[in-house]
């Protein structure tokens, strides 16, 4: 078994627990504790704004309350 056959081996299992634990960890250790929900909320406009533009609306196409 090769290098390349072995790291094909661990980005194919990214889904286990464990991996997304340890990726959660080296996260936390480079932003900090503050800094991920602000992190978090950036990434959830974006994903808004992404699904709002497949979908063609636009918070300026909705009437405001």
């Amino acid at each position: 078994m090769g290098l390349a056959h072995s790291h094909l081996l661990f980005f194919g299992g990214l889904e286990s627990p464990g991996t997304l634990f340890l990726i959660f960890i080296v996260v936390l250790l480079m932003f900090g504790g503050k800094k991920i929900p602000e992190l978090m909320k950036g990434l959830g406009k974006g994903v808004k704004e992404f699904k709002d533009a497949q979908n063609g609306t636009n918070e300026d196409d909705k009437p405001k309350s």
